[in-house]
């Protein structure tokens, strides 16, 4: 439904701990029009110049709170809404290049009258400061 405003342009960079490059971030916002609880967001699969990302390395962080994507289906709780952002955290020792990335995002919403849920995909080309 609101597919290309899936992934956010700004917020895209490479994340630093004690002075070492740990991985990278991206803002994302769902494919759905109606804010729904975590436990409703189903698999994330982003794609970084055709290198699929592993899901056990990637991390939310919604309203300060960080949640581990495996774990989203134990949230019945923490909602996300509507146009809000989230940013994913990748890790991925030594991060990206600096440079443009083709970025693929799909992410499957399980929304009860839905047969199956549905998939949203978004795909943009973004930069790595360097």
């Amino acid at each position: 439904m609101f597919d290309k405003y899936m992934i956010v342009e700004e917020g895209f960079k490479n994340i630093e701990e004690s002075g070492e490059v740990i991985g990278f971030q991206m803002g994302v916002r769902l494919p759905y029009y109606r804010g729904v609880v975590l436990s409703l967001v189903g698999e994330m699969v982003i794609t970084v110049d055709g290198e699929k990302m592993p899901y056990d390395q990637m991390t939310l962080t919604l309203d300060g709170e960080n949640y581990p994507l495996t774990k989203l289906e134990d949230e019945p709780v923490a909602k996300w809404e509507f146009g809000n952002i989230g940013l994913i955290t990748i890790a991925k020792p030594g991060g990206l290049a600096p440079g443009e990335h083709k970025v693929e995002l799909r992410q499957h919403m399980k929304i009860s009258y839905v047969p199956n849920g549905f998939w949203g995909q978004d795909e943009k080309t973004l930069r790595i400061p360097g």
